[in-house]
């Protein structure tokens, strides 16, 4: 697995697009998240469908054909520096082959910021373009709106990368020891509903994994793993970081079954590092070469996360 290219940070007065690529945007959330970009001296433009409601399927914000346009028109649009994604929910899977990947390649390098569902854009970013991501808090994401420490890790990725070159979440190991590689991951269930699909990313070799999940019982976390352990895609992984697993099963229950499925690799785990959908969420970059140190609970990249 390869170091992917990294989009250049952003500086005071960088124009943000924020798009719903999945569930729908409850529009007071949308409107405390773009007064938080505005007080970072960010100058956010919003989606023409962002607040839009599918006519036929609740869970989606407006029709595929508008949702892959805002994206594609943000990402295309040489004023704007970077791709925010409004929420998560359902319907990333549904877009990501409306988009016109030539003309987004044409279009040069910029930041996408997003998790949850927008593991499937960070994929396909990273298979398509070729470049890193950040798997981060979404503009109208509760955590993004309401957590201080969220905010704040996010802005110092964006704004000063070198600033957090080393990540330190206080998880502690499942597994020890440590692990190079090239960072890669998101929400399990669709990793695991990815298989198969076109453009694909064919296995997880190289990389250290970011995994974490919402709202899932054991049993389906099991399934999800057991398909990723039967198809080889987690062979010659060299690393996993869990992050939060919100309101799925008890803890120690959930522990069990990654320690099952995941000690067996024998590479390093770390559990609790502190992504996903848990309050606090830190960014992590996707697509950068770093060192995890399970024992000590730290991600430590070669590089700052953008240029």
């Amino acid at each position: 697995m390869k170091e992917l290219l990294r989009p250049a940070r952003l500086a005071p007065g960088a124009r943000v697009a924020v798009v719903a690529t999945s569930g729908p945007v409850p529009e007071e959330r949308l409107q405390a998240g773009l007064d938080v970009l505005r007080g970072w001296d960010l100058d956010p433009v919003v989606g023409p469908h962002v607040l839009d409601r599918h006519g036929e399927f609740g869970y989606l914000a407006g029709t595929d054909a508008d949702r892959a346009a805002d994206l594609q028109n943000a990402w295309c649009d040489p004023r704007v520096d970077a791709v925010l994604c409004a929420r998560g929910g359902y319907g990333a899977q549904r877009v990501v082959d409306l988009l016109d990947w030539e003309a987004m390649r044409a279009a040069g390098p910029k930041v996408l910021v997003g998790f949850s569902d927008i593991t499937v854009l960070h994929e396909a970013i990273a298979t398509r373009l070729g470049l890193a991501t950040l798997h981060g808090p979404m503009a109208a994401g509760i955590d993004f709106v309401k957590h201080a420490g969220a905010q704040e890790h996010l802005r110092a990725t964006l704004f000063a990368p070198e600033t957090v070159r080393t990540i330190a979440s206080g998880g502690t190991p499942l597994v020890p020891g440590r692990a190079r590689g090239v960072t890669l991951g998101g929400c399990l269930c669709l990793l695991a509903a990815e298989r198969g699909a076109p453009h694909a990313r064919p296995s997880a070799s190289g990389g250290l994994l970011c995994l974490e999940d919402v709202g899932e019982e054991t049993y389906r976390l099991d399934r999800y793993l057991t398909q990723l352990l039967r198809a080889g895609w987690l062979e010659g992984v060299r690393g996993v970081l869990l992050g939060s697993w919100e309101n799925c099963a008890d803890y120690a229950e959930v522990r069990q079954l990654l320690a099952d499925r995941l000690g067996s690799l024998g590479v390093p785990v770390v559990e609790d590092f502190g992504f996903g959908h848990c309050a606090g969420a830190l960014t992590i970059p996707f697509g950068v070469a770093a060192e995890l140190d399970a024992d000590s609970g730290t991600l430590t990249l070669d590089r700052p996360a953008l240029r």
